[in-house]
């Protein structure tokens, strides 16, 4: 199947059948298509937080707008984004890196400098507006392998951050929320979208070429 074909098929599931449920392989392909996503300097300023603790859902739902679909899914994927960025956060990513490669701690210090400088006359507020914009890119990579995988998900920006910060104890990790993406099997009957036509502008008005 293309890609094409697989964004064609999926859409934003509006009911999971509940005794279905996501294999751990899947989760896990899904989960290397998110990591294996691109970020502004290679940072990765986020992370994502795997729930399929059926309880932990249960408590989740009171900060949902859909809380049918939170409940009923098989696991729902939390995007959080870093609260702000550090010398210490970057210093540990550009470690990494060389670490991996091979080549002396310090090898890229002169761009590490430059965005500490950048980031360094920005406020916290600025920052995690910064860091929250990388998920979406990990987000839509996720959506796209899950509908490879012929695994439904729905895509969330409607939920109480706050709730779903608390439970998660995101504080503790200098994360906060910014999008959550359910994954399961839709629920057939229920699924009132599942049986419509995929809806998007026509091309010649969403491409303007100069």
């Amino acid at each position: 199947m293309s890609l094409l074909e697989d964004l064609n098929w999926r859409h934003a599931v509006k009911a999971y059948d509940a005794t279905k449920k996501v294999s751990d392989e899947d989760i896990n392909t899904i989960l290397e298509a998110a990591r294996l996503a691109p970020t502004s300097s290679g940072l990765q300023p986020f992370r994502v937080i795997v729930v399929e603790n059926q309880e932990l859902k249960e408590k989740m739902v009171a900060g949902a707008l859909n809380p049918e679909v939170m409940r009923d899914s098989s696991h729902v994927l939390v995007f959080a984004a870093w609260d702000s960025y550090s010398n210490e956060k970057i210093d540990k990513v550009y470690d990494h890196h060389t670490d991996v490669r091979e080549l002396p701690r310090g090898r890229f210090s002169s761009y590490t400098d430059l965005i500490k400088g950048m980031y360094g006359e920005q406020t916290p507020e600025q920052h995690f507006a910064h860091t929250a914009r990388q998920t979406y890119i990990a987000l839509g990579l996720a959506m796209a392998q899950a509908a490879e995988l012929r695994v439904d998900s729905t895509p969330a920006e409607g939920f109480n951050n706050e709730i779903v910060d608390e439970i998660l104890n995101l504080k503790e990790l200098g994360l906060k929320s910014v999008t959550l993406l359910y994954l399961g099997y839709r629920d057939e009957p229920n699924d009132w979208l599942s049986h419509m036509k995929k809806v998007r502008i026509p091309m010649e008005e969403f491409v303007v070429r100069k």
